[in-house]
Formats: C-alpha cells, sequence, structure tokens
C-alpha cells in the first residue's frame, strides 16, 4: 500500500500525461513526488538513472516518459524510437527492481495491438498478429517494457502494472505539425484555417480510420487508481469503450470551433489501423471508468490551446 507521505517517482512529469498525473497525484494528497526534467536526468542512462534511485528510494514509480508522435514521427525516426523508448523504460523498470521498489505503473498505448485485431480489442489479442507497420518500432518497444513487467511480476513478485490508454489528449499535447497524433494536429489545422478566414482542409488518410480518444485527466486518474490495487494481469486497458472514424472527429472539431469547412482527404497517405476500440471490461471489473466527456475535455484542451498559442 502507497501512503500518502510516501516517495513517488513519476517520470515524465511535463508531458501531457505526466503533468495530468502530477496535478492528480496532488490533488489525492500524495506529499512527496519526486520530479527531475530532462536536462538534469537523461533517462537513456542506465548508470544515472540508478544512481538517481539509490539517492532517493522512493516506494513507487510511475512511467509516463516516453518519446511519443504521430503516424509521420514514428514512420520515419523509426530507430529512435525503438532506441530511446527501450533505453528509457528498461532504465526506469529494471532501476526500481534493482532499489527493491515492489510498485510501479508502466504507460504503454493501444498501438501495440495487432493491425487487424478484432474489436473491441481484450488485453489477450496482444502478440495475436502483426503489427500496423508505421507505428510499429514504437509499439515494439512498449510490448518489451510488457513483457518485462510481467516477467519480474511472475519471477520476483512484484506489483508491476502496464496500463494501455486509447488515443490521448488534453492540455499541454503536442501540435506540431510532423510529430502529433490527428486529434491535436487536426485541432490546430482547423484552428488556423478559420482564423485566416480558409474553408478548405485537407486531412491526411481516407478519414474513414476509426479511433477512440480519451482525455489525459482520466487516464491520470487510472494510474492514481492502479497504484494502490494488487491486480492478477498485468496489462489493463484504459479508455472509454467508444470509437468513431477521423471524418466524424473532424467535423466534431468544425462544429466545436463554429467553422464551415470544406474537408478533402488526402488517400495517399496512410490510415495506420483501420480500427482502435478499446474492451474495458477488466478495468470496470477492478471499478475505474473514464468520467469526461469528448464534448468537455475538448473544451479544456481548446482553452489551453488557446492560452499557449505562441509556440504554434
Amino acid at each position: 500500500m502507497i501512503k500518502k507521505k510516501d516517495k513517488i517517482f513519476l517520470a515524465g512529469h511535463n508531458g501531457m500525461i505526466g503533468s495530468a498525473i502530477l496535478k492528480k497525484l496532488k490533488e489525492k494528497g500524495y506529499k512527496n513526488i519526486l520530479t527531475i526534467d530532462r536536462k538534469k536526468l537523461d533517462l537513456r542512462n542506465q548508470v544515472d538513472v540508478f544512481n538517481y534511485f539509490k539517492r532517493k528510494k522512493p516506494k513507487a514509480t510511475i512511467i509516463a516518459a516516453a518519446k511519443v508522435g504521430g503516424i509521420y514521427a514514428n514512420n520515419k525516426y523509426k530507430g529512435d524510437f525503438i532506441f530511446d523508448n527501450l533505453s528509457i523504460q528498461n532504465n526506469l523498470i529494471h532501476g526500481s527492481f534493482k532499489n527493491k521498489i515492489r510498485n510501479l505503473i508502466f504507460l504503454g498505448s493501444s498501438c501495440i495491438y495487432p493491425k487487424h485485431s478484432k474489436q473491441p480489442i481484450k488485453e489477450s489479442y496482444l502478440l495475436g498478429g502483426p503489427l500496423e507497420i508505421t507505428n510499429e518500432s514504437y509499439a515494439i518497444a512498449k510490448i518489451a517494457g510488457i513483457k518485462l513487467c510481467e516477467s519480474y511480476n511472475i519471477q520476483h513478485g512484484t506489483n508491476y502494472k502496464c496500463l494501455m490508454p486509447a488515443n490521448s489528449y488534453g492540455p499541454g499535447d503536442n501540435y506540431d505539425t510532423y510529430a502529433s497524433h490527428f486529434f491535436p494536429a487536426n485541432i490546430k489545422k482547423l484552428y488556423f484555417l478559420k482564423k485566416n478566414k480558409k474553408s478548405k482542409a485537407v486531412i491526411w488518410g481516407t478519414g474513414k480510420a476509426k479511433r477512440e480518444l480519451i482525455f489525459s485527466e482520466d487516464v491520470a486518474d487510472a494510474c492514481v487508481y492502479f497504484l494502490n490495487k494488487k491486480i492478477k494481469e498485468t496489462i489493463v486497458n484504459i479508455g472509454t469503450g467508444h470509437d468513431m472514424s477521423i471524418k466524424k472527429y473532424i467535423q466534431f472539431i468544425a462544429k466545436k470551433l463554429n467553422m464551415d469547412v470544406e474537408i478533402k482527404f488526402d488517400s495517399s497517405k496512410p490510415d495506420g489501423m483501420p480500427r482502435k476500440v478499446l474492451d474495458i471490461s477488466l478495468a470496470k471489473k477492478y471499478g475505474w471508468k473514464s468520467k469526461t466527456s469528448l464534448s468537455d475535455g475538448f473544451m479544456k484542451t481548446l482553452v489551453d490551446f488557446k492560452k499557449n498559442i505562441h509556440k504554434y
């Protein structure tokens, strides 16, 4: 059991999910949260990470640190995605184990599942078929992290849990033109089209691919909730259980921005996985479910986007 005064090391606290977890931990009354900027600790450096654990002696680790991106970045920088993520997670997971930290949350992604997986996707479908090629390197790294946690649980009796969120969005998201995911990328695209009084939008892919979205604060809530749970399974899907086509998401954004837009889909660009909606029955069995509607989550995200628009 993690007590409110126990040290919790949160890796990746400046990212969209990490910052939401930090906020949630504070809301729940945790008093001793350890964070460190990447300039002071390169999580790819095993010696430095191990020494950090040895000095700080946390009781639990939450891994929200990762190299992430959308289809373009995943496909173009395959080597960086697999090396950086393997290095980061191996150092944090093994470093935790070497320093007798028995409680750990590892955040993965729904892209770990096969490209043509049955829908909705159950945790048991992992390794049941080929991955989507455009994010294969990232997915393989995450799968390795899951199997590392699972193996330590079996061999050493640790309480290492891997949460697999659906496509996440929220305040602090990445809006980089080439490195962002589809939802923030199209929020930015449509917002500036309206601002520049343009009415035509060209969207990557056919628009037919279906995706499930989950708000970052809900992912954070799941992390804190499962931190103190002793469960039989290593992997738990975290989502809403609902999905829509990319086309419908674009129409949703346009409606929320009060704009009329002519949408053209560029089918020469990849769709990625044809559909991704998670089976969330296991999370529900343990008493957790998402709370934020797409409409509410979008409005909170839009407020943050406008507040930081100078960065984009």
